[in-house]
């Protein structure tokens, strides 16, 4: 198989139609590395927003269980992207995304917020520091797929196209970033996470790349120093020079998708899809517990 191979297939296909498949194809197997680099910043994304940060703060899953949370996250996500919505396992995957955002009271305009970050972040990280850029089949697909993603999550007012992902995440972002003590804490943790994946001694090394990758309103958002113009270009010239490398490189013969990725840690042994994700967690506002205990007598009843 040739390099460009499958994107001619891509370009053969249906971008609305088979916009599963596209999106198969071009996160398992043409950008896997570059999929999962993105949708980790655009976690850090969510987090800018005090509404959403506060929250996972407050259930402590990103602050005491970090790496559960970032394993269950990427897993259930994939598995909808592996099997199909219409699977047995895509089913139960959208099921446990559900339940777990049912149990607090989230804004659909924060959930559609997270949706965008999903559409928009990877197209930009691949367009800046991938072999290729994403082509127009692709971009498509993508948005055709979270689109359906949200639907089945009950997310009303979803954007239809890639461009209107954007300008409702670009909106979104410049109404609500914001510093909130609560939203660091959980960048902290997440940070902190992701070095603790190479030897210690590098941990300084490897923050300071994570935040020589985002942009100045998240570090602002954050109140992280800004890393120094040379260090970022330093930074972001290396990335893209590993997407150079990636391109002179044999295409994958097999797809890869997130339950194989090495930063997986939390099921040596495998899971059940049934097990993933989160569980109420009692005293945390808009939790069913927490409603059952601070209704009036009479709302009980």
């Amino acid at each position: 198989m040739k390099r460009f191979e499958r994107l001619e297939q891509v370009l053969r296909m249906d971008p609305e139609r088979e916009a599963s498949e596209i999106y198969r194809i071009s996160s398992a197997y043409e950008f896997p590395w570059d999929h999962t680099r993105a949708l980790e910043l655009a976690l850090y994304r969510t987090y800018a927003v005090p509404s959403i940060g506060r929250l996972l703060a407050e259930t402590a899953e990103l602050t005491d269980r970090t790496q559960r949370r970032y394993d269950d996250t990427a897993i259930l996500l994939d598995t909808v992207v592996e099997h199909g919505f219409a699977s047995d396992e895509g089913r139960t995957a959208i099921r446990r995304i559900n339940q777990m955002h049912r149990s607090y009271d989230i804004s659909n305009d924060d959930m559609r917020y997270v949706l965008c970050t999903f559409v928009v972040v990877p197209k930009r990280w691949i367009d800046a520091y991938g072999w290729r850029e994403l082509s127009r089949h692709e971009i498509i697909a993508s948005a055709v797929h979270y689109r359906t993603l949200g639907r089945h999550m009950g997310i009303k007012d979803i954007p239809e196209t890639y461009e209107e992902f954007e300008a409702c995440l670009e909106a979104y972002e410049e109404a609500h970033f914001a510093w909130d003590p609560e939203g660091r804490r959980v960048a902290d943790a997440t940070l902190n996470l992701m070095a603790s994946w190479y030897p210690r001694p590098l941990a300084p090394l490897l923050k300071l790349t994570t935040l020589s990758l985002l942009d100045d309103p998240l570090l602002k958002a954050f109140r992280y120093e800004r890393p120094s113009d040379a260090t970022r270009a330093w930074v972001r010239r290396a990335v893209r020079a590993r997407g150079r490398l990636v391109r002179l490189m044999p295409p994958r013969r097999a797809p890869h998708f997130a339950r194989q990725n090495w930063e997986i840690q939390s099921y040596p042994n495998g899971y059940r899809i049934t097990d993933l994700g989160t569980r109420p967690v009692p005293g945390v506002k808009g939790c069913p517990v927490h409603r059952a205990r601070t209704a009036p007598a009479s709302a009980a009843e």
